[in-house]
C-alpha cells in the first residue's frame, strides 16, 4: 500500500504520444505553447514533446521548446522518445538540444523475439550501449518497457530477468506501458505491486491506453499499487482509443487517494484542455468526464430542485474545482427550479404566475427540440410576460414562405379577424416583405390601414449560435405615435411574424 503522504510525478505526453492521434500534428508553435501551458500553469513535472529522427518539423519544435525550457529552469522536465539505435539518437538529442531521453525498448519476450528476432543477452548489450553513450555526453536517461503488459502476462521472467539487468544501469526511471491497452485494474494492481516490491529502489512510472476505456482506473490502480509517476495526456489523445486523460485521472487520483499528492493545479485544466482542443481539431465530447460541455450540467428538475434544497446532487466532483460552473439546462424536462437557478444566476426574480407562463414556454421550445440556453431568459420573459398582456383578436393561422433562386419571394397567408377568415398569396423583395403585403391586401379588404414600419432589429443573445434563438423587435407608427413589438424564434423570418401579429393586435 502507498506510503502516506507520497509524491507521485505527472509526466503529460500529449506532445508524443497525443500527436499520434490518427489526423493530428501540431506546428512547432503549437508545441512550443501547450509546452509552456503544462509546465508553468498546469504544473505538471515533466513532459514528453517528440520522438526522435521523426521530421524537420519535430526537430525544429523540440528545439524550440528546449531553448525555451533552458532559459527558464525547466530543461530536465522535457523528455524525448529515442531508440536503440548505437549513436543516432544520442546526436539527435544533442542537436536538438534536449538533455532527458526515454529509451524505446522491449518489454515482453513475444516482441523481442519476433519483432527484432534477438535473445535478450543481445538486446541487453545494445541498450547498455546506448546508456553509457547518453551518460558519457550528458543526457539523463529512462527506460520504456514496450508491451510490458503482455510480458507480465506471458513471460514474466524475461521481464524480472530485464529488470535485474536495468537495476545495474544510470537509470532514473523506468517506465511501464500498457502499450495496446489489454489490462484490466486488478492486473495492474498485480503487476505494478509485484515490480514495486521486488525492486525497491527503483522508480516506476505507469502508462496506461485506454482500448477498454479502463485508463483511468488503470491509473488509480497502479498508484494504489505503488507506481511513483504517471503517463497522461490532454482529453485522452494518442493512437487507437487514446491515453488515460489527465484531467480525469487528476481528480480520481485527489478525491480517491488522498494520501498521494501530486503538483497539478486543478483550475488549469478546463483551459489547457480547450486550447488543444482548438490546436488539435480532436473535438471534445460534451460528455466527457472533468472537460467536457455538458458535465456540469443538471437537465433534470428534480436534480435542481434538489441542489436548491440541500444540494442533494452535489459531489466532489464541484466545477469550481476546475475554474468552471454548474448549469441548469434549459429543455421539455425543464421544471420550475432549473430555471430559477438560472433566473438567480441572472439576478432576475420573477413571481409565481409568469414563472409558470415562462416554464411552459420553454418546456414548449424544448419539444421543437430547440437549443435554450441562460442567455435565451432575457427574451424569453420579455416575449412570453409581453404577450400575455395582449388579447388575441387576430391570429396569424397559417403561412407558407417560399424564396427559390431568380424568383420574387412570395407568401401565402391565412388569417383570422375577430374570428372572421381571410386568405391572401403575394411576392415582395424579401419573404417578410411578400408577408406584409400579403398582410396589407387583408386589410384593404377590411377597410383598415396598417402602422408604417419604422424600424426593425434583430438581435440574438452574446455568443448565440447558429441554433439561437432570435429576437426581432419592430418599431411601427400609428397615429403619430410610436411603439413597439417583439417576437421570438429561432427563424429570424418568424420571429418578426410575431412581432407583427402583436402589432396587429395592439391597432
Amino acid at each position: 500500500m502507498p506510503v502516506a503522504g507520497r509524491y507521485v510525478e505527472i509526466m503529460d505526453t500529449t506532445l508524443r504520444d497525443g500527436e499520434q492521434t490518427s489526423g493530428v500534428s501540431f506546428s512547432p508553435s503549437e508545441k512550443l505553447t501547450i509546452a509552456q501551458l503544462l509546465l508553468t500553469e498546469v504544473k505538471v513535472d515533466r513532459i514528453e514533446i517528440a520522438s526522435a529522427r521523426v521530421s524537420e518539423g519535430e526537430f525544429a519544435a523540440v528545439k524550440a521548446i528546449t531553448k525555451w525550457a533552458k532559459a527558464n529552469g525547466f530543461l530536465n522536465r522535457v523528455e524525448v522518445l529515442t531508440f536503440v539505435d548505437g549513436d543516432v539518437s544520442v546526436q539527435w538529442m544533442q542537436q536538438a538540444g534536449a538533455k532527458v531521453m526515454n529509451l524505446l525498448t522491449k518489454g515482453s519476450l513475444n516482441h523481442l523475439t519476433h519483432q527484432l528476432k534477438k535473445k535478450p543477452e543481445q538486446h541487453f548489450a545494445e541498450i547498455a550501449a546506448v546508456i553509457a553513450l547518453a551518460k558519457k555526453k550528458g543526457l539523463e536517461c529512462n527506460v520504456y518497457l514496450e508491451d510490458w503488459s503482455n510480458g507480465m502476462r506471458h513471460s514474466r521472467d524475461y521481464v524480472f530477468q530485464f529488470l535485474d539487468f536495468l537495476q545495474t544501469q544510470p537509470v532514473k526511471r523506468i517506465m511501464l506501458p500498457d502499450t495496446l491497452g489489454i489490462l484490466i485494474p486488478s492486473e495492474v494492481f498485480e503487476y505494478t505491486s509485484a515490480i514495486v516490491q521486488r525492486y525497491p529502489k527503483l522508480h516506476f512510472d505507469v502508462h496506461m491506453h485506454n482500448d477498454y476505456d479502463l485508463g483511468t482506473a488503470n491509473v488509480l490502480e497502479g498508484v494504489r499499487a505503488g507506481a511513483h509517476g504517471v503517463h497522461l495526456t490532454i482529453n485522452g489523445m494518442g493512437e487507437r482509443a487514446g491515453n488515460a486523460p489527465l484531467a480525469s485521472a487528476i481528480a480520481v487520483l485527489h478525491d480517491f487517494l488522498p494520501e498521494v499528492k501530486t503538483a497539478v493545479e486543478e483550475e488549469s485544466l478546463y483551459t489547457v484542455s480547450k486550447l488543444v482542443e482548438t490546436f488539435s481539431g480532436f473535438r471534445i465530447p460534451a460528455n466527457k468526464p472533468v472537460v467536457g460541455e455538458n458535465v456540469f450540467t443538471q437537465t433534470a428538475g428534480i436534480h435542481a430542485d434538489g441542489d436548491k434544497k440541500n444540494k442533494l446532487y452535489f459531489s466532489d466532483l464541484m466545477p469550481e474545482r476546475f475554474g468552471r460552473q454548474r448549469r441548469y439546462a434549459l429543455g421539455k424536462t425543464s421544471g420550475k427550479a432549473n430555471i430559477e437557478n438560472n433566473l438567480q444566476q441572472l439576478g432576475i426574480q420573477l413571481s409565481e404566475p409568469d414563472l409558470k407562463k415562462v416554464t411552459q414556454r420553454i418546456i414548449e421550445l424544448g419539444d421543437k427540440k430547440e437549443v435554450v440556453t441562460q442567455a435565451d431568459l432575457p427574451y424569453i420573459i420579455s416575449d412570453v410576460l409581453d404577450s400575455k398582456a395582449i388579447e388575441e383578436k387576430v391570429r396569424i393561422e397559417n403561412y407558407v414562405l417560399t424564396h427559390s433562386k431568380n424568383l420574387h419571394p412570395s407568401v401565402s397567408l391565412k388569417i383570422s379577424i375577430k374570428g372572421e377568415l381571410f386568405e391572401e398569396h403575394s411576392q415582395g423583395d424579401g419573404q417578410y416583405d411578400a408577408f406584409m403585403n400579403a398582410l396589407k391586401k387583408v386589410y384593404k379588404k377590411h377597410k383598415q390601414e396598417l402602422p408604417q414600419l419604422t424600424d426593425y432589429a434583430v438581435r440574438i443573445p452574446p455568443g448565440g449560435k447558429s441554433d439561437a434563438l432570435c429576437e426581432t423587435v419592430i418599431t411601427w407608427r400609428y397615429n403619430n405615435k410610436e411603439f413597439k413589438t417583439r417576437g421570438l424564434d429561432s427563424d429570424q423570418t418568424v420571429s418578426a411574424i410575431k412581432a407583427t401579429q402583436k402589432m396587429l393586435n395592439l391597432i
